[in-house]
């Protein structure tokens, strides 16, 4: 059946014009109309899907289709999607319907990719079960009593269940690398800076960063490859050329130097995904790499240093939302203190509140030193720590997640537990480096199991080649959910 191929694969068939774009396309529709369990979708794009497809088809025929022509993702509901809803899981942007495409968005459909609609999301990206979603949380599609991670839950939630082959997430604490691993999927955190942020609904600007979640590392770097470049609209956008990470993902890793943090394995971590990690890396070795200890001391740090850098971005990109210009509006406010505070308080969810109140302290006068500066102190530590690893490695990996997926509710009432789910990837975002989350393996109930390989700045095309040669030799990736197969 055609979703269970990968993009490369269905690329080929498309080339070699063994299925249509529009058959395709209205295959993953169907698959996507007929899901009832996941939640996955805020809204699919029937219509205008179908018209790009016929458009596909038309570049496949003469001959001028790029790589890219006809296939089929969705996009988290974080990108803006011209003449489409984009409502960032939240009441308050639930009637927003953007008036222009993200970049991310306006580089695939150059290139003539398909989209299907919209996934799901924790509101405002601020979640890692995709719980706080004013449209409901997403279920895992291994057992739908579990989280499927977020914040991009609903773009890995479909992408495991093979409703789309690969979709779009972002990543601001390891809102990509998280859900893939409690999926059992492939998803890049690139670099901050390398895939433009231009049309992405900011949370915290000097973390977000765009990536895609896929099957495999190679469709990965293919996604990656159309995504990233420079954007002048964009000013945290590099400008620089690369080389396309596909080009180098059969390079043999003879040589290779992974290090192992000792602080990424220790007890707080399941036996069954320390296991699976370190069989990984196992595997690594055989394929001619060796593992080295190295050390990050201040780790422990991240999370508290996150949770004060990221709250505080928030509470300003969010004081947009008003009332006023565009977005949910309170009826009958009786002036406009009182249009201000209720439009807030009824469309935001209970975490966007948390953290644009914890962010506003952490701004304010007399506590700014005490907590934003200091954190801003540590973030630099944290980088230092990265690289003094790299002197010594040239990839650094672990696990992605400490636990498998969790059951749905089971965290929501203790905020500092979901929050410690991103110890191992929060670090990677203060530091703005790459990083890739692979799937390793199942947990003895049949869960998966991520692990996260973190690189140099800049150096995505050696993460996706160490995926790529691991998953040459492996078949985790092939894994589908039986009830979605």
């Amino acid at each position: 059946m055609p979703h269970n191929h990968t993009l490369l694969e269905l690329s080929k068939k498309l080339r070699s014009r063994d299925i249509s774009a529009l058959e395709l396309c209205t295959h993953f529709l169907d698959r996507i109309e007929g899901d009832t369990k996941l939640n996955a979708f805020i809204t699919s794009d029937t219509e205008r899907a179908l018209q790009q497809a016929r458009v596909a088809d038309d570049a496949l025929n003469s001959g001028s289709a790029s790589p890219l022509t006809g296939l089929p993702i969705a996009h988290k509901d974080i990108f803006c999607t011209k003449g489409l809803k984009t409502s960032c899981g939240s009441r308050m942007l639930d009637n927003f319907i953007s008036p222009y495409d993200a970049t991310v968005v306006e580089r695939l459909a150059k290139e003539g990719v398909i989209t299907l609609g919209k996934t799901n999301m924790d509101e405002f990206a601020m979640g890692s079960s995709n719980e706080t979603s004013w449209y409901g949380p997403v279920a895992n599609p291994w057992d739908t009593s579990r989280v499927a991670g977020g914040s991009s839950g609903g773009s890995a939630a479909a992408v495991a269940a093979r409703l789309v082959p690969a979709a779009t997430g972002t990543d601001t604490g390891g809102s990509i690398r998280q859900p893939a691993a409690l999926c059992g999927l492939t998803g890049l955190k690139p670099s901050y800076g390398r895939v433009s942020r231009y049309g992405i609904v900011a949370f915290a600007s000097s973390l977000d960063q765009a990536g895609p979640i896929a099957q495999t590392a190679a469709d990965a770097a293919l996604l990656f490859d159309a995504m990233a470049g420079f954007d002048p609209r964009d000013s945290t956008s590099l400008d620089k050329k690369f080389e396309a990470a596909s080009s180098s993902l059969e390079k043999p890793l003879k040589g290779l130097k992974i290090g192992l943090p000792n602080e990424f394995f220790d007890s707080g971590v399941d036996s069954d995904v320390g296991a699976a990690v370190q069989a990984a890396v196992a595997r690594l070795c055989e394929l001619g790499a060796s593992a080295v200890n190295i050390a990050l001391p201040n780790s422990a740090a991240a999370i508290p240093c996150y949770y004060v850098i990221a709250p505080a971005e928030a509470s300003s990109n969010l004081a947009r939302f008003d009332g006023v210009r565009y977005g949910y509006r309170t009826n009958d406010p009786v002036d406009l203190t009182d249009l201000y505070e209720r439009s807030r308080a009824e469309g935001f969810g209970a975490e966007v509140k948390r953290r644009i109140m914890i962010g506003t302290y952490a701004l304010s006068s007399g506590y700014y030193d005490a907590y934003y500066l200091k954190a801003q102190k540590i973030r630099r530590l944290i980088a230092t720590d990265f690289d003094r690893a790299f002197a010594q490695c040239d990839v650094i990996a672990g696990p992605t997640t400490p636990t498998t997926a969790f059951k749905i509710g089971e965290k929501m009432d203790n905020p500092v537990s979901m929050y410690l789910n991103d110890i191992f990837t929060s670090s990677v975002n203060l530091a703005g480096l790459p990083a890739l989350s692979i799937p390793v393996g199942f947990s003895g109930s049949g869960l998966p199991i991520g692990m996260q390989l973190i690189g140099p700045y800049l150096d995505e095309a050696k993460l996706l080649n160490v995926g790529h040669c691991y998953q040459q030799t492996t078949d985790w990736h092939r894994h589908v959910p039986g009830e979605f197969a």
